[in-house]
């Protein structure tokens, strides 16, 4: 059920950023610069950072197509670095050997734009009106992305919205800890002052008692020295008698 709610919380979260990125996986036709001249291109923008979809296209390339990118890489925000896949045999797009480019945008910090553009050689690009077949081929092929794309943005969503559960649950347990330390600390602290109190009281009762007697006290003291003194000045009578 716990499980449930964060899915819910992420999926709302998801949809609730929707109107204001409303062309988030929709593939649309386009261009790239590349090799001093304008390609014809199919881009799609996605959720997540340039270097983790960057990386996921790659691999999902790889599995779902055997098309195996090499090097590029992302160059920070509305900068791009192009992956390549020279001479592959790719028959989902054509029955002959193509070039596969896939370049990787980054025109925020959490949203990336991935275009797909290819050709038979370095002079022969796909086109939409030359090269129709190969070229909604790679269409079709970034429609797949786009969902498995959105899929993904889905798992890692919750994924993050669990560890921030855990992180959240952790910090409650934390509270609910030191909360429960604080209330016995202060319930001992409360009982040491009542004993403190009920000490201090004792200790007024018998300062009064002491000051009672103190009175007493010296009262029999000079009742003393005046007796003492008697017995002195009598000594002293029958010493000179004697």
């Amino acid at each position: 059920m716990q499980k449930l709610v964060v899915l819910l919380l992420a999926l709302t979260g998801f949809l609730a950023a929707a109107p204001a990125t409303a062309q988030l996986y929709d593939v649309r036709a386009s261009e790239v610069s590349y090799n001093k001249g304008p390609r014809p291109a199919v881009k799609v923008q996605v959720d997540g950072k340039a270097s983790d979809v960057r990386d996921f296209l790659q691999s999902w390339m790889k599995s779902s197509y055997n098309i195996k990118f090499k090097g590029g890489g992302v160059l920070g925000l509305g900068k791009s670095d192009v992956l390549v896949a020279r001479q592959t045999p790719a028959s989902t797009v054509s029955g002959k050997l193509v070039d596969i480019y896939a370049s990787v945008v980054a025109p925020a910090d959490t949203i990336t734009e991935v275009a797909l553009f290819g050709g038979f050689d370095d002079n022969t690009f796909f086109d939409p009106d030359k090269t129709a077949t190969e070229y909604n081929a790679l269409r079709t092929i970034a429609q797949s992305f786009a969902s498995a794309a959105r899929l993904k943005a889905y798992r890692d969503q919750v994924t993050e919205a669990e560890k921030k559960l855990k992180t959240a649950e952790k910090e409650k347990d934390k509270l609910e800890k030191n909360r429960n330390y604080l209330r016995s600390n202060t319930a001992s602290n409360l009982s040491r002052i009542e004993d403190l109190k009920k000490k201090n009281a004792e200790n007024l009762i018998q300062s009064r008692s002491d000051s009672v007697s103190l009175i007493s006290n010296g009262l029999l003291l000079e009742q003393s020295r005046v007796l003492l003194q008697r017995r002195r000045d009598q000594l002293s009578t029958l010493d000179r008698k004697n």
